[in-house]
């Protein structure tokens, strides 16, 4: 192919001697936002199509531009195109190299456009894409949490808090409370796809153009749902990419809190769950290990995440109106935060249902550290008793217990009644760890019955999403 379009920048008539070498290099931004090749082309058939309505292009000229710009996309996927340097960016490459196809045609593309509105149009016509691309794994996360839910729903494990055993739940349950967590990232992000969602395409450089131009047409090509309607803040706003990134940061605490678990169950100290050999490695030295390196990696990969908000949040602290170099700094965290973010849900959305419980461990775990002793408890309020002598009640059974070694439901009748002889023999049908998670039927309950109903509900919600 030609090499033309490589040979002098496009900017460069007004100066008088060739940018320095190391300057050229230090502000190019090509070997990043090349990513952006699809979501530029689009961009310019778009623009190029307004052009032609409102009488600034003829359809000859329409027409060699999409072809010219079809070629180079083809260029481009089949690994043919020479990216230059000396060109800056995405938006110089492509047109030079259109111009190198077409001629002097390629030249009329940019009329009535900056860079800067380019710019801002190609990164949220990306953000969209990879928005859509994002929910859709979120949604696969999702439907194996809910597999995972339903398979587990009579499976019994301890709750925990302060990571000290509470109360009984079911692990259906517990992987219920991820799919919430979930949920909320999931309506976050359609909530920012809203705002990304807006075209500043017209806004040219900074105060408009005086050409007729048609901001509305190249919105609906554009799939747009508005458009921008402050030129100045069209080009230089970037919130909706610190938007996405909280969301991702958000969405990433989520992942790193499930991996920390998961990395504790599959413990020889826990043995509550088995992760599948293809989500493990193994140690150089120790032959026996089978490291959780994929949940440990998505814990770690959070932090990047967080300081990619950061960062954005510190680039436009300082920035005035309107469009500055700076905000080249807004792509390699955002992109990085993208693809960061597809990654960790593939990861996840793979290997949750995968997940193997080893129910005998979850149920021998439920049955230490006196799990069903706040069941005790409601059992003497519900005799008479109120909850906070029955709460002291139930605590001296408890340290008879840890001196004896026994669960409360191990405890004999005549032992229990020398706490409280309000307690007779029905007792024990809710010291039981099964009598204890059936006892909360009720909408956000751990009993059996409660998950499954709370799964189809989530299918539901999938569906109509």
């Amino acid at each position: 192919m030609s090499n033309e379009h490589n040979q002098q920048k496009l900017s460069s008539a007004r100066f008088s001697e060739s940018t320095d070498a190391f300057v050229e290099a230090f502000t190019a931004s090509i070997q990043f936002d090349q990513r952006m090749y699809r979501q530029d082309i689009q961009g310019s058939i778009a623009h190029a199509k307004m052009l032609t309505k409102v009488g600034i292009l003829n359809e000859t000229e329409l027409r060699e531009i999409i072809k010219g710009l079809q070629q180079v996309q083809t260029e481009i996927e089949a690994g043919e195109f020479n990216w230059s340097i000396q060109q800056e960016d995405i938006h110089m490459n492509i047109e030079a190299r259109l111009t190198s196809i077409i001629g002097l045609t390629g030249k009329k593309l940019h009329t009535g456009r900056s860079r800067n509105d380019q710019v801002a149009t190609d990164i949220r016509l990306y953000i969209r894409d990879e928005i859509d691309l994002i929910l859709s794994e979120l949604k696969r996360f999702q439907t194996g949490l809910i597999q995972l839910a339903e398979r587990e729903a009579d499976t019994i494990m301890p709750g925990f808090t302060h990571l000290q055993t509470a109360q009984p739940v079911t692990f259906g349950h517990h992987m219920l409370a991820w799919f919430e967590m979930i949920k909320r990232d999931v309506e976050r992000l359609q909530d920012c796809r809203k705002r990304v969602n807006t075209s500043p395409l017209g806004s040219a450089a900074l105060a408009g153009t005086t050409y007729p131009i048609d901001r509305e047409f190249t919105a609906k090509l554009l799939g747009f749902e508005r458009i921008t309607e402050n030129s100045l803040d069209g080009v230089s706003d970037r919130d909706f990419a610190i938007e996405f990134t909280a969301f991702a940061a958000t969405l990433m605490m989520h992942l790193s809190r499930f991996s920390e678990e998961l990395v504790l169950w599959s413990s020889a100290q826990f043995q509550f769950i088995d992760l599948p050999d293809r989500f493990c490695t193994g140690s150089s030295i120790m032959p026996q290990k089978k490291n959780p390196d994929v949940p440990e990696l998505v814990r770690g990969k959070t932090g990047r995440v967080y300081g990619h908000l950061m960062s954005l949040l510190t680039l436009m602290k300082s920035q005035p109106l309107a469009y500055n170099k700076d905000n080249q700094e807004d792509k390699e965290p955002l992109f990085d935060t993208v693809d960061t973010v597809r990654g960790s849900l593939r990861a996840f959305a793979d290997m949750i249902p995968a997940i193997i419980v080893q129910k005998e461990m979850t149920y021998e775990a439920a049955k230490r550290g006196f799990s069903t002793a706040t069941d005790l408890a409601d059992y003497l309020v519900g005799k008479g008793l109120a909850f906070r002598d029955s709460h002291e009640v139930v605590g001296l059974a408890v340290a008879h217990g840890i001196k004896t070694g026994q669960d409360l439901s191990e405890m004999s009748l005549d032992t229990l009644q020398t706490f409280c002889d309000k307690i007779t023999d029905d007792v024990f049908d809710v010291l039981t760890l099964e009598g204890s998670v059936a006892a909360r039927d009720h909408l956000g309950g751990t009993a059996p019955n409660q998950v499954r109903a709370a799964v189809a509900r989530a299918r539901v919600y999938l569906e109509e999403g």
